[in-house]
């Protein structure tokens, strides 16, 4: 499970007409740590932003809006001739070349990268996961993204599962054999610390510290990076040390 934060990227709209009443500025940033949301927020966007925020927090960056997959994307412009439909079915012509528009136009809300001209080469329109301000004059717009393992609420005993995990196996020697990564650990470790460790929700968390860079996969060995390794040492410090010491951190 996963910390998320939201961060205002910008103003599709016109603030310089109709500023921000809430008065979010770019780069301000909302952080649900898997129990409490922490920031400044406007309330016309919170809700929206806390469906996704919550979504992400289970799904962290695998999270896709089902708009992603839309091959409309890559087509740019047309107008309708009833005489092409012979070709296409629906009766339409392309105009492949970009239109010009006013600034703070309507086309401004489409996802980037969508309708582009020339395309673009990789699909990217809805690739993050974004929010906008119903207020469309402004279109304030946050971009939803995990950054950390959940760090309170239900997800934290698996987040604790996964700092041992990278602990033990740094101490291993940096790798390890995953399906043999609960010999690190005790009977007590394994059957009396919540959750209880099994071998399908290992490979599960350790998807998810790839997921955030703290750890690499290949043929069935983890290798836990200098980002997890500093990650768990910055954790050493956020908890007390009795709590740190009970883990053998």
């Amino acid at each position: 499970m996963f910390s998320v934060k939201a961060t205002l990227v910008g103003f599709i709209g016109d603030p310089e007409h109709y500023p921000c009443h809430a008065g979010i500025q770019v780069g301000d940033e909302v952080i649900f740590n898997g129990n409490e949301i922490i920031g400044k927020c406007c309330g016309d966007a919170f809700p929206a932003l806390v469906e996704k925020m919550v979504t992400v927090s289970s799904t962290g960056p695998r999270y896709v809006d089902p708009g992603y997959y839309h091959l409309f994307w890559h087509s740019v412009n047309s107008y309708a001739d009833p005489e092409r439909a012979k070709y296409d079915g629906n009766g339409f012509v392309p105009v492949n070349e970009p239109f010009e528009h006013p600034a703070h136009h309507v086309s401004d809300l489409i996802p980037k990268g969508g309708f582009c001209w020339p395309p673009t080469e990789e699909r990217v329109a809805c690739k993050d996961c974004m929010v906008m301000c119903p207020d469309l004059r402004t279109a304030a717009t946050w971009k939803v993204e995990a950054f950390d393992l959940a760090t309170a609420g239900h997800g934290l005993p698996y987040t604790r599962r996964q700092m041992t995990i990278m602990d033990r196996v740094t101490k291993a020697g940096g790798s390890y054999e995953i399906n043999k990564i609960m010999d690190l650990y005790d009977d007590f470790e394994i059957n009396e610390i919540y959750p209880t460790l099994v071998p399908s929700m290992i490979r599960e968390m350790i998807e998810e510290l790839e997921l955030l860079d703290f750890a690499t996969t290949k043929d069935g060995v983890v290798t836990i990076t200098e980002k997890g390794k500093e990650r768990v040492a910055r954790y050493k410090t956020e908890i007390p040390a009795e709590h740190a010491e009970a883990l053998k951190l």
